[in-house]
This record gives C-alpha cells, sequence and structure tokens, in this order.
C-alpha cells in the first residue's frame, strides 16, 4: 500500500522490524546454509539414517534461538514430533525433560503393534521419576501406570537418562515417528546433566533411534562439551553463529523496508553496520528505532544518529540492564575492569591488574560470571564479554572506574 501524499512520519504500526528476545526478524538473513543443513539432518533421521545432533553457538543477540524456533517448524512440517525446551540457572534439566518427553508419549498416535512399546516407554518414564525424586520434588505429573522395574532407576543420571531415551526412541520407532528435542540456554546445563544427555545422545545413535537433539548455547558451550564427554565432537556438530556478513545485513535492514516503500539512503546503512557492529539483535533495534524517525519514505543518517539515542537507551533499560542486574558488586567491578580495557577478549591477568589485585584471587568471580553467561574464555587464559557491546554499556552505567580493593571484592 502506497504512502499518503503529505505525509511527514512514517506510519509506527507498519514497522516491519522486530527487537526481543527470540522475536522471528521480518529477513532472517545470512542463515540459510544453517537451516538447510538443520533440514538435511532432520530428513536423514527421519529416514533411519546415522546423523549427529546439532548445539548452535554463538554470542548474545546472534538469533540462536530464533534459529531454533525455525528448525522447530521444520520438524513439524516434516512430521516430527518435536518439543521445545530453555535450560535455566536453577533447574535440573531432568525436571525440563520429564514433562516434554510425557507429552510426545501421550499425543503419539500408536497403532496397535506399537502400544505396548508405548506403554513400556511411559513406565519407564514413571522410573525415571522415581529415580530423580531429589530434583524433581514430589510431583506426580499425572502417571497412574507401575513403574517399570530395573530399568532408569538406579539413580545414576547417566544411566537412567540413556534407559529413558532408549525406551523413548524404540516407542517412536514403533510408531514410524521421529522426536526432535530442542534445547536453548544449554549452558545452563551443569556438567554432570550435560554428560548424562551426551551418554544419552550416544547410546540411541548407537541403536539408531529417530531422536536427534538440537540446541543452543553461548560460546562456553564447547569446554563445558569437551569436559562432560571427550567424544562430544562424535555425537555433534557445532555451528559457529556470528554477526552477520555486511550483504546480509544490508538485506536484513533493506528488505522489509523496501516490501512497506522505504529505502536508506547509503550512509545511513553504513552507519546501522557500523554502530551494530552487524548482530542481528541490534539491526533489529536500530531499523525500529530510525523507522520511527524517519519524516520521510528514506531514512537518512540524521535518522539513524537520532535513532541510535534512543536505541541505546533501550537496551540499557531492558536488554543490558537484565544481564547487570543478576551481578553482585564484586561480578559488577570486574566486569567494569574488563571494559575498561576496550573491546575484548583480554588477558585474565591484565584484568586483575586493572582490579590491583591477583588473578587467583578473582578467579572465584570469574567463574561465577561464567556460570551466569556474561563472559566466556575464547581461549585458555582470555576473556571477554558474551554480550556485544557490553563494554560500552558498562562505561555508560559506571563512568568513572577506580580500583575499590585489592582482593577483587
Amino acid at each position: 500500500m502506497p504512502w499518503p501524499t503529505g505525509m511527514t512520519s512514517l506510519d509506527p504500526v507498519r514497522n516491519p522490524y522486530a527487537p526481543g528476545a527470540g522475536t522471528p526478524p521480518p529477513e532472517l538473513a545470512g542463515r540459510g546454509q544453517i537451516l538447510l543443513d538443520a533440514r538435511t539432518a532432520l530428513r536423514r533421521v527421519q529416514g533411519g539414517r546415522a546423523e549427529r545432533s546439532v548445539i548452535l553457538v554463538g554470542l548474545r543477540g546472534v538469533g540462536k534461538t530464533v534459529l531454533l524456533v525455525k528448525i522447530k517448524e521444520i520438524a513439524d512440517d516434516l512430521g516430527f514430533k518435536a518439543a521445545f525446551i530453555e535450560a535455566q540457572e536453577n533447574r535440573s534439566l531432568a525436571s525440563l525433560i520429564i514433562p516434554m518427553l510425557r507429552s510426545i508419549l501421550l499425543t503419539v498416535d500408536f497403532s496397535e503393534r506399537a502400544r505396548d512399546v508405548s506403554k513400556r516407554a511411559l513406565r519407564v518414564l514413571k522410573s525415571f521419576i522415581g529415580s530423580v525424586k531429589i530434583s524433581t520434588g514430589d510431583i506426580d505429573y499425572g502417571l497412574t501406570i507401575n513403574p517399570e522395574v530395573g530399568v532408569a532407576d538406579s539413580g545414576d543420571l547417566q544411566a537412567d537418562l540413556s534407559d529413558l531415551m532408549v525406551a523413548v526412541g524404540e516407542a517412536a520407532k514403533a510408531a514410524e515417528k521421529a522426536i526432535c528435542v530442542l534445547i536453548d540456554e544449554l549452558q545452563y546445563v551443569n556438567e554432570v546433566e550435560f554428560s548424562a544427555l551426551i551418554m544419552a545422545i550416544h547410546r540411541v545413535n548407537q541403536l539408531n533411534l529417530p531422536i536427534i537433539v538440537v540446541g543452543a548455547g553461548l560460546p562456553q558451550i564447547l569446554a563445558h562439551a569437551g569436559s562432560a564427554k571427550s567424544y562430544a565432537e562424535r555425537l555433534f556438530r557445532f555451528p559457529q553463529i556470528g554477526a552477520l556478513e555486511p550483504t546480509d545485513a544490508v538485506a536484513a535492514l533493506s528488505n522489509p523496508a523496501v516490501e512497506e516503500g522505504v529505502e536508506y539512503d547509503a550512509d545511513a546503512l553504513e552507519e546501522i553496520l557500523k554502530t551494530t557492529e552487524r548482530y542481528p539483535y541490534f539491526i533489529q533495534q536500530w531499523g525500529h528505532d530510525s523507522w520511527n524517525h524517519a519524516k520521510g519514505t528514506t531514512i537518512s543518517l540524521d535518522d539513524v544518529r537520532e535513532a541510535t539515542k534512543r536505541a541505546l537507551a533501550t537496551l540499557d533499560e531492558s536488554f543490558f540492564k537484565v544481564r547487570f542486574d543478576r551481578c553482585t558488586p564484586a561480578e559488577r567491578r570486574y566486569m567494569r575492569a574488563l571494559a575498561e580495557l576496550g573491546p575484548g577478549p583480554h588477558r585474565s591477568g591484565d584484568i586483575a591488574e586493572a582490579l590491583g589485585t591477583k588473578s587467583t584471587s578473582v578467579a572465584p568471580v570469574r567463574s561465577k560470571l561464567i556460570s551466569k553467561g556474561m563472559i566466556y574464555s575464547p581461549q585458555h587464559g582470555d576473556t571477554a564479554f558474551t554480550v556485544p557491546l557490553f563494554d560500552a554499556y558498562m562505561r555508560r552505567i559506571i563512568p568513572t572506574f577506580d580500583v575499590i580493593s585489592t582482593d577483587g571484592t
């Protein structure tokens, strides 16, 4: 629909951009190969062929959750039983998996031939629930059947989760169905649980059962996987999800605007790409705010510069602040010292020196920040933020950096 004659500003109702956590952008640029590879993996599993599971790896704001949602849509379209869960810091993996697998087993349309296998899988699930009662509480999950004695009830999570996933896989195979388990924020799964998940996938693969896991996590998930099981790299592919290539970033901005009869000046596009560092989340925020400031059907450099003020204010009050507020004073001081050194990564010793102390003194603070998903180690001894542009935010929120103590606390 054309814009009205004499229009002085763009209609915010028709703003095509979608800033927000996990919100699908109007133009999913630069991710076609990842989605094609995921579709291929799903179809191989569905066809009974061997295939590795997938963990998408990247910083905050690169669109990992958006890709997981899109992969679930692909799985649904292919006829998979697909379920999406999000790992959490203070919640066990078992408590998330149990209701998901229960739902899958209860909603698959089992034939008469497959019904006994599915009922056994439910009994094994009941056994597993009993074995992890300490971590899941006294929730019954609505299963009134008797447990399968001697299966998934040892109390050893690694053995029991493997038993459970095998039973579910056998039920799916009998029903001629395939299962796709999607897990976001995998870095919050502790090492014991992650090791159990890896062992379960390994066992499922050995038996050629139709289950694939597609996860997403921050870069520390790579070290996490290696620590959990040395053969993790043979069970998973780890696609790296980063900032967009320049042409893809331009497409993510321009194409949605063109669909609405709006265009960008070349210098306006260049300014957004430079300011956002081509990270998808920020591209959506800058596109959204540039649109809302524009006074005609061409978005100018001045519009983008004004949008930068709005975008940073919005991010400071939401995207950045929600993460900052989770950190203790000692953790904030560590992050401010990291930010003082400029764009990372930086050597851990240099951060400690900026704090006026030794690396060993602040190691517990660094470790806690890694577990919270605030920082990661790109390589041994280095430290960087998991959130792009967070160093600049730290300098805005704490303008003056001083050494407050000699022990980092």
